[in-house]
């Protein structure tokens, strides 16, 4: 169909279809937000006169409640973990990076005399048939908009880098958390580490809920909050964009609201003294 022949009444009836095939709100907002940025450039190019994407009215999206990690679960994680991915699951909760931030980490990103990690890669994961290159493993610089971002560590995690570091006898640019624990070793793979060791490890440790690695990501996120880190500071920290997704982070773990409420009766007490 010509877009100018495209009416809102159109769209509507689209949306109103799609809630009774039983898409769901969250996935007709996505389709929406893709058509209305296509006919808004298509107004802006004068092609069609108006956008009738605009005032389309959507099903509500009801967020649900997201689950977080507890410091407790995460340390029984690890303790079932196979002894060989520790240290990559250290850092992923200690930095809180992307999974193709995490296994692009080598040695010259870590500075071990200011307890710094640098970000300045990212490997994706995509099929051969997908690929220029014929390679599942595409190494990718940041780009110049997208820069890359520098988190403090502790002394801790560096410990046990540096040990790793020492013991596979890892150059300045081997990946730090190969597929194979040997020096020059490929990236690691998403899906073998989350079938073969992730998902056995997280049932092994009782966990109540499909715990994904990436909510390595956001309990890390949640555990700043919550332990009074500046929003601001946070956003940096996770390389977010919008300050906006870095407030979803906030008030996720169980006893939130009660260290809320805490600090609340804290500063309230001073009045009375």
């Amino acid at each position: 169909m010509p877009l100018a022949r495209i009416l809102p009444s159109t769209v509507q009836g689209w949306v109103t279809l799609a809630v009774g095939q039983g898409l769901s709100p969250h996935s007709i907002a996505k389709h929406h937000v893709m058509l209305h940025s296509v006919f808004a450039r298509a107004v802006r190019d004068r092609l069609i006169a108006f956008d009738p994407c605009a005032d389309i009215e959507l099903p509500k999206v009801v967020t649900k409640k997201a689950r977080t990690l507890a410091p407790e679960e995460f340390t029984a994680i690890l303790a079932e973990m196979d002894p060989r991915f520790k240290a990559l699951l250290m850092t992923a909760i200690e930095t809180g990076l992307r999974w193709g931030e995490l296994v692009a980490l080598r040695p010259r990103h870590i500075d071990f005399a200011r307890r710094t990690i640098t970000v300045e890669e990212t490997i994706v994961e995509i099929s051969r048939k997908d690929s220029p290159t014929g390679e599942r493993m595409i190494v990718k610089p940041y780009p110049k908009d997208d820069e890359s971002r520098t988190l403090r560590v502790s002394q801790g995690l560096l410990d046990v880098v540096a040990a790793r570091i020492t013991e596979l006898g890892l150059a300045r640019n081997d990946l730090l958390f190969p597929s194979s624990e040997r020096a020059g070793g490929q990236p690691l793979s998403r899906a073998t580490f989350n079938t073969r060791y992730w998902r056995p490890a997280v049932a092994r440790a009782g966990i109540d809920f499909a715990a994904r690695m990436h909510d390595l990501r956001h309990a890390h996120a949640s555990w700043l909050l919550a332990g009074g880190a500046d929003l601001k500071a946070v956003m940096d920290r996770m390389g977010h964009a919008q300050i906006t997704t870095t407030q979803k982070y906030l008030h996720t773990l169980p006893n939130a609201d009660d260290r809320a409420l805490a600090a609340f009766e804290t500063i309230r007490s001073r009045s009375s003294r």
